[in-house]
């Protein structure tokens, strides 16, 4: 195959195929891989990686949890009665709708379904939205007002445990800790919308949609644990 001189301009016709031609297609794998998919299994293998210690991470709090649980049990119960059940069945719905979305956006990556990919990928991060709002508009911000705060910071006249304050702990670090995650993984998913607007996904190319997608469904899974463990405990 022949090449141009370095300097030399490119032959006519070409900058205009190149500016017609979706972005998906011109996008070469890393110098220091052998094709596309080298490049695609490594960064899947890193970020299941990347997932694992994220899993780390939270299972530190279910062992918190499951340790003062067994110790003080009324206070567990006390705590989660304190909880609305109807807004975190809400938010689980919420962000199953937004497993399908972003498992849907993926798919359309993959057949260059261009309007639908980036639709889902909105929708998708509007589920993410709705989730924060009900958790830090109708969760948190009524019960930090009543008081039901973590450590030093509890000041609810109404508890019947002394150990209440340990509950709240845990409370306001598992979701708090989840909803950081939920605010990172909308941050990803803009930007892969942001891609997605230059056509850069396509069948031979559909990386980043995948990894933000596999990032996502660990925040709902997650969250599928601190569901039944805080709202149902009682």
């Amino acid at each position: 195959m022949t090449t141009l001189p370095a300097g030399q301009p490119s032959a006519p016709g070409t900058e205009a195929h190149e500016q017609t031609e979706p972005l998906w297609k011109r996008t070469k794998a890393a110098s220091h891989f052998r094709n596309k998919d080298d490049e695609f299994d490594a960064c899947k293998l890193g970020m299941w990686l990347f997932l694992t210690t994220e899993v780390l991470l939270f299972a530190g709090i279910f062992v918190a949890y499951g340790v003062f649980r067994m110790l003080y049990p009324e206070a567990w119960a006390a705590g989660s009665k304190s909880l609305g059940v109807g807004f975190g069945l809400a938010n689980t719905i919420i962000l199953l709708i937004s497993s399908f979305t972003v498992a849907a956006a993926i798919r359309d990556a993959q057949l260059n379904r261009q309007f639908w990919l980036k639709v889902n990928l909105l929708i998708t991060i509007a589920c993410g939205f709705a989730f924060l709002f009900i958790k830090f508009f109708f969760e948190y911000s009524p019960k930090w007002a009543d008081g039901k705060r973590p450590g030093a910071w509890f000041d609810y006249p109404y508890t019947t445990s002394a150990y209440e304050p340990l509950w709240w702990g845990v409370y306001y670090v598992g979701t708090g800790i989840h909803a950081a995650h939920v605010i990172i993984g909308m941050g990803v998913l803009f930007f892969m919308y942001l891609k997605a607007r230059k056509k850069a996904f396509g069948p031979t190319h559909y990386t980043g949609v995948e990894i933000a997608g596999l990032y996502w469904h660990l925040v709902d899974v997650i969250w599928i644990f601190l569901f039944p463990l805080l709202y149902l405990v009682h």
